[in-house]
């Protein structure tokens, strides 16, 4: 059955909902607090159980933006979660250098946020423009400090008001994936040219950000000063923005065509009332659309500085009866379209009426709701446990056998028999679940807890020794390292990755720490086989490398894998196929103790023809 479309649209209805709290308006009350002592640089308060901590608006004039830098170093170790997210291949995560300097400027506040939270059961970050990015990081900051504490003693939201973007779109990949991107709520007024500044070319953000600066500066005192001066670099500000916005939407919203990407929530905000929405592509198009409506550029630097008029507009708006205008619409879909576009202020005769209403249908959820695509995945979870079981028939089988090769070894050299093409396509069938499961994780389809749930950290820990060995077989099986490189570093499926993950973070319960009696069922580390490979090669390799210094290290390498094997052995962390008779382990063995007794004979008879002795 095909997961089937909403028939609401709930944009407009979120953001009654955040607004109908007192959170937006104490968040709001904050930034004020924190503008009016800038130097301070930063305030905090507490409101009943929850903690404020407020960021001034204006940066440093002395940084240059627009000039992007990796989580490496210090910062890698910061926010080392969202660090560990980021999967071979892709981008490395990247944030604006500027405000990470901001950041660290003062960074010093642990001590008075853990001081804060011991008082209280939630943390509000907030701040209102530049504000809004020292916000952002502080809160990567305190959920990268929670995330050690399982369970997470409290609950962490950044608001933002008027904030440009952070960083790549690998960021807000990682946040996604962490699962913080709930964590996050980005208020944008309807003209503000500042949120979308940073989609201009690098070279262009640093200028333009000064030239906002100043210009705020004179709207703060004289209006009619402020919409006199530099009118050539206001519009040719506000045409670069449209037109990289307007670029990037033509592109479907490819990151490719931008340096900077939006993570989490967007509160899109109008003097008629707010909107919510998550999708980073429907974000950008929105941002398009309402700036498309501005009546000049002074309106969208202006508009930059009248979230507290937004903020007790919206905060009032839900208590007052919404009505339709023309003809009732047809659906509880079109309905709440209707009171979105609304909200949005903007008219159903309007241009951009269409391609907003397109862009809220992008927004709309295609989904089942999580909790329901969980029960599915438990139903197919299910109907592919016969593959596995097959796969453990065969181990035994293969345990068992006469030719006493074991589980590994049997698969590597396996014949053409029916019995052997059932396993390998069992292999790959259950590759291909979950595989799913994952992707599906990443899409924000499932619980945001579902990594930690017991019942698929197992049942991923099983899928993983079970079948990691019959993939490490294949690969060497069909001579991939002799095109890719060995299997750890170049052939290791990225699920597996992601599931030592799950079950380094799960909690360990106290029948986990016994010693084991007996040998496992299955071999724990299930990158033995593969370290066994390179151990074979390295052994290979010594007997007739000439270069003392290849030779040496060629023998740490052996050393160091041969006690790490045994140390397995000892403890009983090996499944009985490792010590079968013929397989690959106990050959290499038994090859390596042969070998190091030729030495030990050429040795010694090497020193008894130095001494003159003569055998």
């Amino acid at each position: 059955m095909e997961p089937e479309a909403s028939s609401f649209e709930t944009s407009e209805i979120l953001a009654t909902f955040v607004a109908s709290t007192p959170v937006l308006e104490e968040s709001w009350r904050l930034c004020n607090l924190a503008n009016s002592v800038p130097n301070q640089g930063f305030v905090m308060e507490q409101v009943g159980n929850i903690g404020y901590v407020g960021f001034p608006s204006m940066g440093n004039n002395q940084i240059c933006y627009g000039n992007l830098v990796g989580l490496d170093g210090e910062n890698n170790q910061i926010f080392s979660p969202l660090y560990r997210q980021i999967n071979e291949g892709e981008k490395p995560i990247m944030l604006e250098a500027g405000f990470l300097q901001l950041f660290f400027s003062i960074y010093g506040f642990q001590t008075q946020i853990v001081a804060l939270m011991e008082k209280s059961k939630s943390i509000v970050m907030t701040g209102h423009s530049i504000g809004g990015t020292t916000a952002s990081l502080s809160t990567l900051w305190l959920l990268s400090y929670l995330h050690s504490l399982i369970p997470s003693p409290l609950s962490v939201l950044c608001i933002t008001f008027g904030s440009p973007m952070l960083g790549n779109d690998s960021l807000s990949k990682a946040i996604l994936r962490q699962r913080w991107d709930g964590n996050f709520c980005h208020v944008v007024s309807k003209l503000d040219i500042f949120p979308r500044l940073f989609f201009l070319p690098p070279l262009h953000i640093s200028p333009c950000l000064q030239l906002l600066l100043n210009l705020w500066r004179f709207f703060e005192t004289s209006r009619e000063l402020a919409v006199q001066l530099h009118n050539e670099e206001k519009i040719k500000m506000f045409q670069s923005v449209l037109g990289c916005l307007e670029k990037i939407v033509q592109s479907e919203g490819g990151s490719a065509d931008s340096l900077f990407w939006p993570f989490g929530n967007y509160f899109f905000c109008t003097g008629e009332g707010a909107i919510c929405m998550d999708n980073a592509v429907s974000v950008i198009k929105m941002m398009h659309l309402m700036l498309m409506t501005s009546g000049s550029p002074d309106s969208s630097i202006e508009d930059h500085l009248k979230y507290g008029n937004y903020v007790a507009r919206v905060s009032s708006q839900f208590l007052k009866q919404r009505s339709f205008m023309g003809d009732l619409p047809g659906s509880c879909y079109e309905a709440g379209a209707a009171l979105a576009l609304q909200s949005l202020g903007v008219a159903s005769q309007e241009s951009v009426a269409v391609p907003a209403k397109d862009c809220l249908k992008r927004e709309r959820k295609m989904v089942r709701t999580p909790n329901l695509n969980v029960a599915n995945l438990a139903i197919k979870l299910s109907e592919i446990n016969p593959y596995r079981a097959q796969i453990e028939w065969y181990k035994a089988l293969c345990d068992d056998s006469d030719d006493e090769m074991g589980y590994y070894d049997s698969f590597k050299r396996r014949g053409n028999s029916r019995r052997d093409s059932k396993v390998n396509l069992n292999r790959m069938m259950l590759g291909g679940f979950w595989d799913n499961v994952i992707s599906m994780i990443e899409s924000n389809e499932v619980p945001h807890d579902f990594h930690k749930r017991a019942k698929w950290v197992n049942a991923s820990q099983f899928y993983k020794l079970l079948v990691e060995p019959l993939d490490i077989a294949e690969y060497y099986r069909t001579g991939m390292h002799c095109v890719k490189g060995h299997y750890i570093e170049h052939g290791r499926e990225r699920r597996y990755k992601i599931f030592d993950r799950w079950w380094e973070e799960r909690r360990v319960t106290d029948a986990e720490c016994y010693r084991r009696s007996t040998y496992a069922s299955l071999t724990q580390d299930t990158c033995f086989w593969a370290k066994l490979e390179e151990a074979r090669e390295w052994l290979d390799n010594v007997r007739s490398e000439r270069d003392k210094r290849k030779l040496d290290l060629l023998w740490n390498n052996i050393n160091d894998f041969e006690s790490y094997a045994a140390a397995l052995v000892d403890s009983k962390q090996v499944s009985k196929d490792v010590l079968a008779k013929n397989s690959s382990y106990t050959l290499w063995l038994e090859e390596l103790r042969e070998f190091k007794s030729q030495l030990m004979q050429v040795s010694v008879q090497f020193r008894s023809f130095a001494n003159g002795v003569v055998p």
